[in-house]
């Protein structure tokens, strides 16, 4: 199972917010591109990027730390946030990110999603993100009467690479991940899924690891910052 050290890009820092609000938003390094090279010579093998200014505007805000993310680091890296056509994915993809994020697209126009899984096959994730089991768009100011199934299941033949799920409620509250939710969805679908929101310790990573549905992954944010999790700890023992 990978671990993906998550950067979340606010105002062109490292910050980490609380279930998704922005004005609880931490500042943990002014400078994205050290803290992903820390991440990397810990022995990282993916990163997660998130815009968060981005996703709420519907467009890419944090491009030029991104950018530096991609200079400074030879690793893959997936970024969600703000990516809502072809354009601004073909962008990135030729910038040299590994993975782009669809989220608000893959509930408002989801053939968008499908055509982006088959132009670039490999290169494409769908980000669902949920509250109370419905999903929630646009930086998750929007809820909707989507069910996280539902829609993992309307992608189940589009090629995606992954699906990364969320617990909204779980985010950055150091509570633990929603384990249950997320393997029943690891197991509705073929698609490899990577669990996000709540992971704060390493006994929750082993948990998901040992959930009876084979995840893809887990991305974690505040519990790498406030040192919760050892990084290296973390990825001597998931590679064990």
């Amino acid at each position: 199972m990978i671990l993906y050290p998550a950067i979340d890009l606010k105002d062109g820092q490292a910050v980490r917010l609380v279930k998704g609000e922005m004005d609880q938003a931490t500042v943990f390094n002014d400078d994205p591109a050290a803290q992903a090279m820390a991440f990397v010579e810990a022995g990282c093998e993916w990163l997660h990027l998130v815009d968060l200014n981005g996703a709420f505007a519907g467009e890419p805000v944090n491009a030029a730390p991104v950018e530096a993310i991609l200079k400074a680091t030879k690793v893959p890296a997936q970024l969600g946030g703000g990516i809502r056509d072809m354009a601004t994915i073909e962008r990135w993809l030729d910038k040299g990110l590994a993975r782009v994020i669809l989220g608000t697209v893959a509930v408002e126009n989801p053939d968008l999603v499908r055509e982006a899984a088959k132009t670039f096959p490999g290169h494409v994730a769908v980000g669902i993100d949920a509250r109370n089991g419905r999903v929630a768009t646009k930086g998750w100011a929007e809820e909707t009467d989507v069910m996280v199934a539902d829609l993992a299941k309307s992608f189940e033949d589009a090629g995606v690479a992954a699906i990364i799920y969320t617990d909204i409620n779980r985010d950055g509250a150091m509570q633990g991940p929603n384990v249950e939710a997320t393997a029943d969805l690891a197991r509705a679908v073929s698609v490899p899924v990577i669990a996000s929101g709540g992971v704060s310790s390493l006994d929750d990573l082993i948990a998901l690891r040992d959930c009876g549905a084979a995840l893809n992954g887990a991305i974690s944010g505040r519990a790498l910052y406030d040192g919760a999790i050892d990084l290296k700890e973390a990825l001597a023992a998931l590679n064990s």
